[in-house]
């Protein structure tokens, strides 16, 4: 079956047809503590009920980021980073974070905040979800296998062809690094700890963090996979690690490009050099009357 890319549909794995499973995407809903019943992912209208994808070892990658709702384990694991473990605490979503001068920085995915018997807030950490953008196009097999689930299961070399890539270079350029110099940096000033909640696909594609000990760290990041589970005929999310780092020092290293070599850039440079003066010296021959007739 993973010769397809379609991992999970609308929560469940593609070659589960249960009437749980056919339910779920019937009615396109969202098993994962979506903000409302329903998947809402890419239109609410018409959503690409997609949680993540083969990519071309096999592996899954999580390619949306309500995927690591599931049972809310994130928020326990970001919990144990951030407070006591006698601390009471609850989950606030989608909380919009200003600089000093009230411009926007973002909206924190999910702010844990520890409260005392009377409900006054005592501390507060923040966990950012980081799902992985693809090239390619999901949606054609998608809408292969919404409109005939059980063709799609029986042919599914059809789809290799359509098979995306998880691309984990512009996830971390475009998402990660941003929200870590904005919303980070804001809340490292303010001395709070932060948590990063990614699949380990993701986590590995970016380069060695120093490691700290867990008393010394200002983020944690939570590193999850997709476990199957046959009595449940769903995968699990399983957290695999943590890894605790500091702040500076992760931003640092993930936003330091390694450098190829010298030579081979100029080497390049001289070959693209040597074409283009072999084409100014060298026209190609004008076409003769004839050949024009």
């Amino acid at each position: 079956m993973a010769s397809q890319p379609l991992a999970e549909v609308f929560g469940f794995p593609a070659n589960i047809q249960s009437e749980k499973a056919k339910r779920y995407r019937d009615k396109r809903l969202c098993p994962f503590n979506n903000r409302v019943p329903n998947c809402t992912k890419d239109k609410a209208n018409d959503p690409l009920g997609v949680c993540s994808v083969f990519d071309a070892r096999d592996s899954i990658a999580i390619t949306c980021p309500v995927r690591f709702r599931q049972d809310w384990l994130v928020a326990d694991d970001a919990a144990a980073f951030f407070f006591p473990a006698d601390a009471t605490w609850t989950s606030l979503t989608e909380v919009r974070l200003n600089d000093k001068n009230g411009v926007s920085a973002g909206n924190i995915d999910i702010v844990l905040v520890s409260y005392d018997e009377r409900g006054q807030l005592l501390d507060f950490g923040a966990l950012e979800i980081q799902a992985v953008y693809i090239s390619g196009n999901v949606r054609t097999p998608f809408t292969a296998y919404t409109s005939d689930a059980d063709r799609y299961i029986a042919n599914p070399d059809e789809y290799v062809r359509h098979r995306p890539r998880p691309d984990y270079l512009s996830s971390s350029r475009k998402r990660l690094v941003p929200q870590l110099i904005y919303k980070g940096g804001i809340l490292r000033a303010w001395s709070k700890k932060q948590a990063v909640a990614l699949h380990s696909g993701f986590f590995n594609s970016l380069p060695a963090l120093d490691e700290v000990d867990s008393s010394d760290a200002e983020i944690a990041w939570l590193v999850y996979d997709l476990a199957g589970d046959e009595n449940a005929q769903q995968y699990q999310l399983t957290l695999t690690r943590i890894v605790y780092t500091r702040f500076q020092d992760s931003l640092n290293q993930i936003t330091t490009p390694q450098p190829g070599t010298l030579s081979d850039f100029t080497a390049q440079l001289q070959s693209r050099l040597d074409e283009k003066l072999d084409d100014e010296h060298n026209p190609p021959d004008a076409p003769t009357l004839d050949e024009l007739l």
